[in-house]
């Protein structure tokens, strides 16, 4: 053979060589993801290795060429697979199951789980045609073990998040069929209440004590009924994300009074013991949405009233804590009641939406389920935590830390120096008063005593008058266990004489017992809790020009005036009137925008001194209305016009003063904020 001849056949050589060595590569690159791969021949049931990594049979070397097909595949199965699933994983590798699996397919795959090293592994076989046609196609077949842990777990982690998905969706979907059926009870219960007794005061009309007793019922349920709504318009302006802080100044002290205010009939009603006291308070100038402020504190406090039997106590605590950041201040309140307390199942729910705990229904105690909901919501808001310990038949402790913005300099702790040295003696029963008390009293320059008992006020009150040492003021708990504080003060009066001040410090409604304590000797009442700037104001001034108990309001009277009632509603229209003819005005009205619109255009007389404008009305709504009296010029488009409407949010109150409106008053109407609206409009 010629040099000539034998070149083609290397070059040929050399390229089935290369193309051999593609294929390997190609076959190695294939078998990559696999763990172990053989060649399984279906015909002579011998199985050859390609590839062996790990979890194999011991009977398995690679030194040797090939294996018994069934031998390999029972020592595999008794050494290696999981024994709940050897018979599954058996009959799945069986040769005449794999080719019945592939005579329709080029792949055959199967899962079965392994035991190694003490834990289970979860494996894959898949078994490929080596010939894609053909009769002999099956004769062949590649068979290949993957190692599927990390995909189970991540199928198995995706499962658990589905789930929970699940989960909360069924959880939320419970909920909120819980809510509606509450709803539907707590609804009925107050408009029942009021149907009925609207239906009684009709029929004993001319009973005046009846009938009046019957309203004040039908009042109580009106508001419980309001309170009902607003939960559940605040839980969905919290959800949609539409809520939001309206920060201005405020006063703590006025904050906390107004509270006071709100529950003291409550509080009376089932004669629990109310204490309110501060510590180291500083700032009482802040700045905050003081009615979201409100809204938590009373949440908090209503709900100590509401689950507390009578005779149990209910307590508010309002500490400053040190170490404030320069123009911002910490401050912690504290609720806390003897009452039925809550289950530790409970506690850990408290805070989510439509959630009741069953002894409350069991005990005819109303409300959404909404409260806490709402109350966590607006704490996290404000950037806040509120935190909650509970026992059952223990009562119940909550715990809110805020921090606001400081709107000035921190109250005085100066000292007055016409005090200096003077003594003060303060007399209450509970321990904390008294401390705080008296610290804010040494702050002024006072040397100040404190007692936890009436008598022994008396006793040190004659003690300190005998040895010259005598005090210069008193400040006394009304309601103490030993002796109420008008006893006391009756008692002081007659060992130290008709000058010096005693101050009545108490936080109940004390215009039942004015006149009598005025004759016992007070001087004046004050409102827990004491903050420093009122202890200083009492202090400094001349008792005799001391504030007392809250005097009567007068009616006023706009006789002359004339207004136009903008209202679509005949009911609404006519409660209103009702209410504004009673104070002197000259009412005409209007059903919609365009009538208001019409009504200031053609009046022939002076223009209206006021406007009272509903917003949702058909034709022309209260905004429309109120931009096209703006645009009229000349003294009617000066007419102050106030929305007298249901849409009570911030930003329908900031959409009214954008239409142009003066202000805004919410529905339902309630005759002392409408009273003092019309006054500030007309001064």
């Amino acid at each position: 053979m010629t040099e000539t001849q034998t070149q083609p056949e290397n070059e040929d050589l050399r390229s089935l060589l290369e193309k051999t060595q593609t294929q390997l590569k190609i076959v190695n690159a294939l078998c990559r993801s696999f763990l172990n791969v053989y060649l399984a021949n279906l015909n002579t049931e011998r199985v050859t290795i390609i590839k062996l990594k790990g979890y194999v049979t011991s009977a398995l070397t690679e030194d040797v060429e090939s294996f018994d097909y069934r031998t390999i595949l029972g020592v595999y199965a008794n050494e290696r697979v999981h024994p709940d699933d050897r018979e599954m994983f058996l009959h799945a590798i069986d040769p005449e199951t794999i080719r019945e699996k592939l005579a329709n397919s080029d792949e055959y795959t199967g899962h079965y789980r392994i035991l190694a090293d003490g834990e289970v592994h979860y494996f894959q076989f898949r078994f490929i045609a080596m010939e894609p046609h053909g009769e002999h196609r099956l004769d062949q077949v590649i068979a290949g073990f993957l190692n599927v842990d990390t995909i189970v777990q991540e199928e198995a982690r995706s499962r658990q998040v589905l789930a929970d998905a699940l989960a909360a969706a069924e959880h939320s979907n419970r909920a909120k069929t819980t809510f509606l059926n509450n709803m539907s009870h707590d609804i009925r219960t107050p408009m029942n209440a009021i149907i009925g007794f609207t239906s009684l005061a009709a029929a004993h009309i001319d009973n005046q004590e009846q009938v009046a007793d019957y309203l004040r019922k039908i009042q109580t349920s009106s508001s419980h009924l309001l309170s009902l709504i607003n939960d559940v318009l605040d839980m969905s302006r919290i959800e949609s994300g539409k809520m939001k802080l309206d920060e201005a100044p405020a006063n703590l002290a006025n904050v906390m009074h107004d509270l006071k205010v709100i529950v003291q009939s409550d509080v009376a009603a089932k004669q629990l013991d109310f204490f309110i006291d501060t510590v180291d308070v500083v700032n009482e100038e802040i700045v905050c949405d003081k009615l979201r402020l409100n809204q938590i504190l009373l949440n908090l406090l209503s709900n100590a009233v509401k689950f507390t039997n009578p005779g149990g106590f209910v307590s508010v605590r309002i500490t400053q804590k040190s170490k404030p950041v320069h123009g911002y201040a910490d401050y912690e309140f504290r609720v806390k009641d003897s009452g039925i307390g809550m289950s530790p199942e409970f506690v850990s729910h408290v805070f989510e939406a439509f959630e009741r705990e069953r002894t409350s229904t069991v005990s005819g105690t109303q409300g959404t389920g909404l409260g806490m909901a709402i109350t966590k919501n607006i704490v996290d808001m404000m950037g806040g935590t509120i935190s909650v310990k509970s026992s059952p038949g223990k009562g119940t402790e909550f715990v809110v830390a805020l921090r606001f913005r400081t709107e000035d300099s921190p109250t005085s702790r100066e000292p007055i120096p016409q005090l200096k040295g003077l003594r003060a003696l303060v007399v209450d029963d509970d321990l904390n008063t008294c401390t705080s008390v008296s610290k804010m009293l040494y702050q002024v320059g006072m040397r100040a005593d404190w007692t936890l008992s009436g008598k022994e006020a008396v006793h040190k009150a004659k003690f300190a008058y005998d040895e010259r040492d005598e005090y210069y003021a008193f400040i006394i708990d009304w309601l103490m266990p030993d002796m109420n504080g008008v006893e006391c003060v009756r008692r002081i009066r007659s060992v130290v004489g008709e000058s010096k001040p005693i101050i009545i410090l108490t936080a109940y409604d004390w215009s039942n017992i004015e006149d009598e304590a005025r004759e016992a000797g007070v001087t004046a009442f004050c409102s827990k809790p004491l903050f420093m700037s009122e202890l200083r104001d009492l202090l400094e001034k001349p008792f005799v020009e001391l504030q007392d108990s809250p005097k009567a309001v007068p009616v006023p009277n706009f006789s002359g005036k004339r207004m136009l009632l903008v209202e679509d509603n005949k009911l609404n229209r006519e409660i209103a009137i009702e209410i504004i003819s009673n104070v002197g005005f000259e009412i005409d009205t209007a059903a919609n925008g365009k009538e208001a619109v019409n009504a200031v255009t053609s009046s022939s007389a002076e223009p209206y001194d006021m406007i009272l404008m509903d917003i949702q009305m058909p034709i022309m709504d209260g905004y429309e209305a109120t931009r096209l009296i703006r645009q009229m010029g000349g003294a009617r488009s000066r007419t102050p016009i106030y929305a007298m409407t249901a849409n009570t949010f911030e930003e329908d109150k900031r959409r009214a003063l954008d239409a142009g409106m003066n202000g805004h008053i919410s529905k339902p109407i309630e005759v002392a904020t409408l009273m003092k609206t019309l006054e500030g409009a007309l001064d």
